[in-house]
This record gives structure tokens, C-alpha cells and sequence, in this order.
């Protein structure tokens, strides 16, 4: 958040930039590393908040949340709109998830503190990051849900970019179920007139899936085509608009 004054933009908007802050979210990442321990008021504190933000200022719908297991292992996959996209999954979702963070949250020392003390781990996008690997695998074995946006930065024009191995590799690694969503409508959160409008934002949850298991080392093409796979899973959820490059992952399993 900038530590400028809010010069007149009034209360609510005030209340919606807290709400839709990445870092607030990644502090609210629910759980320590040592144990697993819930702060709860900060917790339950920032999803009325954000609940109530979307309930005001947007048309919120969820779709399909009777797929989401109430428990056990999982990885979830979305595509990524806007810095509203993690907590929007935080309360759409029926059960408590953690978030990997890219590392640039990481880098101020307070907010590395309070991220780290609260759960959430740092992400180097764009190379192997054994680390973040490895802080994912021991998530994933407490049983926890793991939210992972496998392109890696916001699409700048709602059409799904070239995805990362990261979401394919921590899957094939932990054999955990994968839970793909659908996210349309938080790219017209920007400004400040779209909290007149009230934009139609939809989650849509659908059904969990499984990689096949591997018994030897893939190569980066066996790789890249499993990424395509959980993708196009991803593809389906969204509008035809919205799935770019990926509507051809459609059209082969259609075929």
C-alpha cells in the first residue's frame, strides 16, 4: 500500500484498497511454518472484510464450490487477473489455503518477517526455485491447500500467457489432486469508478483431476505438455475470451 493520504477518495475506497492488498493477503496466509498455527483474528478479520467488500461494491458469484474437498491435500491452479485475485480465492473457496508469494514481497524486512511468520513462501519466478519446492511438498504433506497461479504474473489483456512447469512439477512430486479455477470479471477492478459500476466477478470451480503418475524423469517437452494439460483444464472454466493460446488444449481433448 502507498503511504499517501486517502485526499478525499472517502471511506470505501479506503476499505477496498486494505481488502485488495497483496500483502495484507499474503500476512493473512493463515498458517505458521511451525505447526500450522491459525492467528485468528487476523484471519477471520480479513475475510469479513473482503466479503463484505465484494458483496457491496461487486456482482461476486461462485460456481462449483461443491467440488472443493473439505479436507486433505490439494493443489489449486487459476488464472490471474488482478492483485484481487488471492484473496478473492481466500474466501471462495470452502476451506482454509495458503499462497506461494513472489519473492519481491520478500525484500523489505518487516514484511518479510510478518509473510514468513504467517506461512507464506517466497516463489523466484521464471527458474527452478528448489526452495519454494521444497516449502510446497511440506504444505502439501500437513494436508493443507496450496493456491498456485502457474502463469506466473497477471495477464494484461484477460487472455490466458504461457504457463510456468512450476504447478505441473509440485503435482507430479506429491501425486496431490489438482483443483482447477476459472476467474473472470477482476480485471475491471482498477481505478476507482468500477466501484459505481459493481463488475460481475465469477469463480468457477471445477472438478478435481490427477496427473499420471511417472516412473522416470520427463523431459522438458513431456514437462511442458503436462503444463498444457492442467491449462487447458484451467481454459475450460473460462469464457472463449479468455482462454487465448489454451482454447487449442480444448479442441484436442474434445478430439
Amino acid at each position: 500500500m502507498k503511504g499517501r493520504g486517502i485526499k478525499g477518495e472517502g471511506l470505501v475506497n479506503s476499505l477496498i484498497k486494505v481488502c485488495l492488498c497483496p500483502q495484507l493477503w499474503v500476512i493473512i496466509g493463515k498458517y505458521r511454518l511451525c505447526g500450522g498455527r491459525v492467528v485468528p483474528w487476523f484471519y477471520y478479520m480479513g475475510r469479513l472484510l473482503m466479503r463484505l467488500a465484494l458483496l457491496l461494491l461487486t456482482r461476486w458469484r461462485v460456481r462449483g464450490r461443491e467440488n472443493v474437498p473439505g479436507q486433505g491435500p490439494l493443489l489449486v491452479v487459476a488464472n490471474h487477473l488482478n492483485l484481487a485475485d488471492p484473496p478473492l480465492l481466500g474466501v471462495s473457496l470452502s476451506r482454509k489455503v495458503v499462497f506461494m508469494a513472489k519473492e519481491e514481497l520478500f525484500r523489505s524486512r518487516l514484511s518479510s518477517y510478518f509473510t514468513r511468520s504467517f506461512g507464506a513462501f517466497p516463489v523466484h519466478r521464471g527458474r527452478l526455485d528448489r526452495e519454494a519446492l521444497r516449502q510446497a511438498d511440506q504444505f502439501l504433506a500437513q494436508g493443507l491447500a496450496l493456491v498456485m497461479f502457474p502463469e506466473g504474473k497477471r495477464s494484461l489483456n484477460t487472455q490466458l500467457q504461457p504457463a510456468f512447469s512450476g504447478s505441473a512439477l509440485i503435482a507430479l512430486r506429491s501425486g496431490v489432486p489438482i483443483l482447477p479455477v476459472g476467474i473472470t470479471g477482476t480485471e475491471k477492478i482498477k481505478g476507482v469508478a468500477w466501484i459505481l459500476r459493481r463488475p460481475v466477478i465469477t469463480v468457477n470451480i471445477g472438478h478435481l483431476f490427477y496427473l499420471p503418475s511417472v516412473n522416470s524423469r520427463l523431459t522438458k517437452v513431456e514437462m511442458a505438455e503436462l503444463t498444457n494439460f492442467i491449462m487447458g483444464r484451467i481454459a475450460e472454466l473460462l469464457p472463449p475470451e479468455y482462454r487465448g493460446n489454451y482454447a487449442l488444449e480444448i479442441r484436442r481433448d474434445e478430439n
